[in-house]
């Protein structure tokens, strides 16, 4: 059982992308710190054998199949969570696509595919729970960018340009937020998770797979989110940056 002196205890977490990778790692570090979880993702199968499985640990646990390039999808999850648990404390803004590729490959439909992810989901996800956090006179927002957010790499520079953008919403949402809702930016560099998964050009996935032979375990960055969220009410980490020891870019 959670300490119930434990700051994270007790906070109701809305976390996207929570099926697989960072999210699900997330998840399962804030249920051990007795947080109410809810969870959203477009796999069924995987989101729903993670709810189970943490309810069966004492975890209050609600889950929605949503996918966040739908706006309305995305307000429905957050007025669910309102519902349900009567407030939002944490967005955790974690699902995103890196279908890497040259520009000369001219992969549009995949550069549509990570706008709409990557910063529209974004987007949405803010949007939907700014009012109640408003309303509630305090909240934190959590988005993932990445470590293309602050390097761009050839055949990335698409997915940079998306992760560039969450960075500027992070700080953006900061300067606006005063003093009740808080921004943090998490910018993770190599990674063991599913999204190398997404790459369908050649080079590209050489390229990463290379890369990715020094990745972490999602674990570090859940360490992180969960270190921003424990802070006091008074302190803003606005910027996370995490690394491989190994990784160079």
């Amino acid at each position: 059982m959670s300490n119930t002196n434990d700051p994270i205890n007790g906070k109701i977490v809305i976390i996207t992308g929570a099926s697989s990778g960072l999210g699900e790692s997330t998840a399962r570090h804030l249920a051990n710190r007795g947080a109410k979880l809810v969870l959203a993702a477009r796999r069924e199968d995987r989101l729903k054998s993670l709810a189970e499985e943490l309810e069966a640990k004492g975890t209050e646990v609600l889950w929605q199949v949503t996918d966040v390039t739908d706006r309305k999808q995305v307000e429905s999850l957050a007025a669910a969570t309102k519902e349900k648990f009567g407030r939002i404390d944490v967005l955790i803004n974690n699902a995103g696509l890196m279908p890497l590729a040259p520009l000369d490959a001219l992969k549009v439909d995949e550069w549509e595919q990570m706008i709409d992810v990557n910063i529209k989901g974004v987007l949405y996800g803010i949007a939907a729970v700014l009012p109640i956090m408003r309303e509630q006179h305090s909240g934190h927002v959590i988005n993932l960018s990445s470590i293309a957010g602050h390097k761009v790499f050839p055949g990335g520079a698409v997915y940079c340009a998306t992760k560039y953008a969450v960075r500027a919403l992070s700080e953006g949402l900061r300067m606006e937020a005063g003093d009740e809702i808080r921004s943090t930016n998490i910018s993770p560099g190599a990674i063991a998770t599913e999204l190398t998964s997404t790459i369908t050009d050649p080079g590209a996935a050489k390229a990463a797979e290379d890369l990715y032979k020094v990745a972490i375990n999602a674990d570090s960055v859940a360490r992180a989110i969960v270190y921003a969220i424990e802070q006091p009410h008074d302190v803003d980490i606005n910027e996370i940056i995490l690394r491989p020891t190994a990784q160079e870019m």
